[in-house]
């Protein structure tokens, strides 16, 4: 009998060690699975830093839309200054063709560089 608790004995703590050996296994091959998913979540394809850079790129075309919309509406309103006001096309053609009215004198003043000294 005391034969037979010995080998009974010997196995529980063979299959005790080995029952260990395999817990702590799984612990590392849990932890390493962890560490790998959480590096996956910041920096993968859908990470973290995916969905920042997103947010500013979005950020980024929401402002250049927005500056759009405004020169749209600048140009509107200067497009129907254009039909409607006669003196927004005279300051037009006075500004941008060089023209002048019927009795106007252009005066064109130059500026003369400085003299250098001579040595």
């Amino acid at each position: 009998m005391s034969d037979t608790r010995a080998r009974k004995s010997s196995r529980d703590t063979i299959r005790g060690s080995l029952g260990r050996r395999g817990r702590r296994l799984a612990r590392y091959a849990l932890g390493f699975i962890t560490v790998v998913l959480v590096i996956d979540a910041i920096v993968g394809e859908k990470g973290l830093l995916a969905l920042l850079k997103a947010r500013r790129d979005y950020s980024a075309v929401e402002q250049a839309l927005d500056r759009a919309r405004q020169d749209n509406v600048d140009l509107r309103e200067q497009a129907r200054r254009l039909r409607e006001d006669p003196d927004a096309i005279e300051e037009v053609a006075r500004r941008e063709l060089g023209l002048i009215k019927p009795g106007e004198k252009l005066f064109i003043i130059k500026d003369i560089p400085p003299e250098t000294p001579k040595q």
